[in-house]
């Protein structure tokens, strides 16, 4: 199993998940173009796509989803609240008939040879998940756009191969900074979005010897930097109670603008 960011960020968001005869995206949230670009250094077409699965209805996470589903006619997977928030945005332009399937939280389906387990996240969206995809004994995650975690959550990403964790800004940095004061309780709240500390701390909860693949991703533009949340979270790690450090991990920050290197498992 094989999984890529295309795009990591606040300001738009599209993972590929794949196995040598299945392939996934996770959220469209850039242009058809760099969509096309990333799939192209993966060496796969958009019409190999078995399946595209939607986190939640907000612009940086669906913004390609229109274009991209009217030339490709991919079949596309979210909640019926994440459906109904695609279907009410105005930016996407009329969605081809058919392609739009309902999914629960906890129940499991398959998409080609890809075993995929959506989970509830706490954002402030209609009804958003985060996604494990499973695979010949292996298994990756998606968890980003988290206000908070607790044991659901922790359950969902134990036993996994690689991760992409959001690491979403530095608390001193969105204090300070020149956000308006509803923006920050937002993204403070509990259906916002992830520090670097309490992503260190999710990640301190979920580590085990065969976590091999650490990607840190959705980082806010304004409120955070690769270095910051790398080494934040490093540090968490290096603190907790436990037997790992932070420098032992294979970790690494998904860039907003660049293709990931591809992680295999």
């Amino acid at each position: 199993m094989r999984m890529c960011s295309i795009a990591s960020g606040s300001s738009g968001n599209c993972i590929y998940v794949g196995s040598d005869n299945s392939h996934l995206l996770i959220d469209t949230g850039i242009s058809k173009k760099r969509i096309e670009e990333g799939l192209n250094k993966l060496e796969i077409k958009g019409d190999e796509l078995d399946g595209i699965l939607i986190t939640h209805e907000h612009s940086d996470h669906i913004k390609g989803l229109g274009v991209f589903s009217r030339k490709y006619e991919i079949p596309i997977y979210a909640t019926p609240g994440t459906i109904a928030g695609i279907k009410e945005s105005s930016s996407l332009g009329k969605m081809p008939e058919g392609l739009l399937h309902p999914i629960k939280a906890d129940h499991p389906f398959q998409l080609g040879e890809l075993d995929v387990h959506p989970f509830a996240i706490s954002h402030d969206a209609n009804e958003p998940s985060g996604y494990r995809i499973e695979q010949g004994g292996k298994s990756v995650a998606v968890a980003t756009d988290l206000g908070k975690y607790d044991d659901y959550t922790v359950k969902n990403l134990k036993n996994l191969d690689a991760i992409l964790l959001e690491a979403n800004h530095d608390i001193h940095m969105l204090e300070v900074g020149g956000y308006p004061y509803y923006l920050k309780q937002r993204i403070l709240g509990d259906r916002g979005h992830l520090s670097n500390e309490l992503s260190g701390q999710l990640l301190c909860d979920i580590l085990h010897d065969n976590l091999k693949h650490i990607m840190l991703g959705h980082l806010s533009k304004e409120n955070n930097y690769a270095r910051l949340a790398y080494e934040t979270v490093k540090l968490e790690v290096t603190l907790a109670d436990n037997e790992y450090k932070g420098e032992d991990l294979n970790m690494f920050v998904a860039s907003r603008e660049s293709v990931s290197d591809i992680i295999n498992v």
